[in-house]
């Protein structure tokens, strides 16, 4: 017997009236008339093709027909009820698995020293985040969120940006005492800098240098032998020295602070590089994905 809503319609009124021991308690019960409840069963019983019910105008008891049926989808019916019951936990309560693809840069910088803490608040949260250059494809990879650098690109996903960061030009003192300090962008494009380049994992092509002030851009093409495509090999390769990075300030933070690294061509200051978050839906995400997005947004915060 294929199952259609009037079927199961018909069940959840058959177990009313079992429990409520009449047609008229069962209505109460069910907020439905007593004609609706009458018509429920005759629909349920013309599918069956049998009587479920003896009824005088004394009492209503089930046929033995009827009590078999009622025996088999008892287990149906509190199964159902649990499912429900349970989808309905998943809207509030943060449990079960939670998959994310997160940028590695990110994975690395601030959520590996944060996650102790965040899973101890959810003990019932199975979380299993991959670190990855790419977006990919978030629903066919069973991803239930996303949370990436960049601009988003044309798609079905819902995009909720988290934070604008500030697009650094770095170098060593080190570096800066051999060569110089550019005083203007075009000074990075003459044979006293060395740049390293940044490969932008959704073109597979460096990232160009763009410099910002006052609603204007300028471009240059500065010399690079070297393009990478791991913040960690950049900031090793930047630490010994090399030669002249962009960078997002998120990432040099510490070393910015430590004077490890220093800011060049700070009369540049506009551009800014967006940190979005991607999921499939904006109706009804679970509250294990915005207990998430939660956590990101104070972090970035």
């Amino acid at each position: 017997m294929a199952f259609d809503e009037r079927v199961v319609n018909g069940m959840r009124v058959l177990a009313a009236i079992v429990d409520a021991g009449s047609f008229v308690r069962a209505g109460e019960a069910l907020e439905m008339s007593q004609s609706g409840v009458s018509r429920a069963i005759a629909k349920l019983e013309a599918r069956l093709n049998i009587r479920l019910f003896d009824r005088t105008t004394r009492k209503v008891s089930l046929t033995d027909e009827g009590r078999r049926f009622y025996a088999q989808i008892g287990p149906l019916l509190a199964g159902l009820e649990e499912a429900v019951a349970s989808a309905g936990e998943g809207a509030v309560a943060v449990r079960g698995r939670l998959r994310v693809n997160v940028e590695p840069l990110l994975a690395r910088l601030l959520l590996g020293p944060k996650l102790g803490g965040f899973l101890k608040r959810y003990p019932e949260l199975d979380l299993d985040v991959v670190a990855r250059d790419q977006l990919g494809d978030m629903v066919g990879d069973g991803f239930d969120l996303a949370i990436r650098f960049g601009h988003p690109q044309s798609s079905s996903l819902i995009a909720r940006k988290l934070l604008d960061t500030r697009v650094l030009t770095v170098a060593t003192p080190a570096y800066l005492r051999r060569h110089g300090v550019p005083k203007k962008p075009s000074d990075l494009e003459g044979p006293e800098h060395t740049c390293i380049h940044f490969r932008n994992p959704a073109t597979g092509k460096p990232y160009e240098w763009e410099f910002h002030r006052g609603g204007k851009t300028t471009i240059v093409n500065p010399r690079s032998q070297l393009t990478l495509n791991d913040a960690g090999t950049m900031e090793s390769v930047l630490l010994a020295g090399y030669g002249l990075a962009q960078v997002i300030d998120l990432a040099v933070e510490p070393l910015l602070r430590s004077g490890a690294v220093v800011p060049v061509l700070t009369a540049w200051p506009d551009e800014r590089f967006p940190l979005y978050a991607y999921y499939p839906s904006r109706y009804h995400p679970p509250a294990k994905t915005l207990a998430f997005l939660d956590f990101v947004a104070t972090l970035v915060g």
